[in-house]
């Protein structure tokens, strides 16, 4: 059966202007890190995209090295694309990154001009587009002149692959070099992604006033610090999560018996909020309007649901955000 996108699906997104850009966000973004590679059938990645564009998500967020296997996730939503949503492509934002391994040999890491034009062309070839709509630089490289990293970033949105670029994990004072540079260039950051959680609050040491003192927008990945802000490990660790599957990104001996009290006493507190602690972690991420869009990952359609409905309680009480900060103390 052909698909129908729903016709309703703008009705109750939230979306949030970026930056001092004319670009809308939607406040719930869907990130492809996971469950979109090679190892994931790939009819559950096209349920998990339809569904999310069916309530209004828009934005789509790759990188070149998303999978497993490395290209894979961009090869998958470029087949969704393709036979699914291109009717609504002027309808999404589709972004990628570069930065991380992608290839072997002297020119298939960090931030030359080299690799991140040919990585940009790759990922095009995966995705079947003319363009993205955003290209992130997708981590600092501390020896590539910054000069040349912005001016790459620049180069692809003169050629036309892409219409707006961003910074992903660049620290305030970088990023605020990486912005002058950008602006004298002529072609001026749109967003910045940082990790930022409950649990991983470095951007407040300055990045977030950064980027409300340049116009710049942002969109926070890993908001449930990898699903340990989740009902998930409540009563422990279970046999068949992330942290017992020897992931890399969750370990065992990161949910401390301290930790796992937090995540209790949070959860208590969302609970009396009438929502779940996930629900509660994302309007936490997005209060005060400081951050644009989260990224979410979602192995089942149930969790982008529980996203999407967070946005129905955004807002936290003086009261529920002292409880909250003498937790996480």
């Amino acid at each position: 059966m052909l698909y129908q996108a729903n016709p309703a699906r703008y009705k109750n997104m939230l979306y949030r202007r970026c930056g001092h850009s004319g670009l809308k966000l939607p406040a719930i973004s869907l990130g492809l890190w996971h469950n979109f590679g090679d190892t994931t059938r790939f009819e559950t990645g096209r349920e998990l995209v339809r569904h999310a564009f069916d309530l209004g998500i828009t934005h789509f967020d790759l990188a070149n090295n998303y999978g497993p296997p490395p290209g894979s996730a961009e090869e998958h939503f470029g087949r969704i694309l393709r036979e699914d949503l291109l009717p609504w492509r002027d309808e999404l934002i589709i972004s990628s990154k570069a930065g991380y391994t992608m290839w072997e040999g002297p020119y298939g890491d960090w931030g030359s001009k080299k690799y991140l034009v040919a990585s940009l062309n790759q990922s095009l070839k995966r995705l079947g587009l003319d363009y993205v709509d955003i290209f992130y630089h997708h981590r600092p490289d501390p020896n590539t002149p910054l000069e040349e990293t912005m001016s790459a970033l620049d180069l692809v949105v003169r050629q036309g692959k892409a219409l707006y670029i961003g910074l992903s994990n660049y620290p305030a004072e970088l990023a605020q070099r990486a912005f002058n540079i950008l602006n004298k260039l002529g072609t001026p950051c749109l967003i910045h992604q940082p990790k930022y959680s409950m649990f991983e609050r470095w951007v407040e040491g300055g990045l977030l006033d950064t980027l409300e003192q340049n116009g710049v927008g942002s969109i926070a990945f890993s908001p449930l610090a990898g699903g340990v802000l989740t009902d998930r490990y409540l009563a422990g660790i279970p046999e068949d999560s992330r942290a017992a599957s020897g992931s890399v990104f969750l370990k065992p001996e990161q949910l401390t018996v301290e930790k796992l009290d937090k995540v209790r006493q949070l959860n208590a507190i969302a609970q009396a909020r009438g929502q779940k602690l996930s629900q509660m972690a994302l309007a936490w991420v997005l209060r005060g309007d400081r951050v644009t869009s989260v990224l979410i990952g979602a192995s089942k359609t149930s969790q982008i649901d529980d996203a999407v409905i967070s946005l129905g309680n955004l807002q936290l009480s003086e009261q529920e955000i002292s409880d909250i900060e003498k937790i996480l103390m």
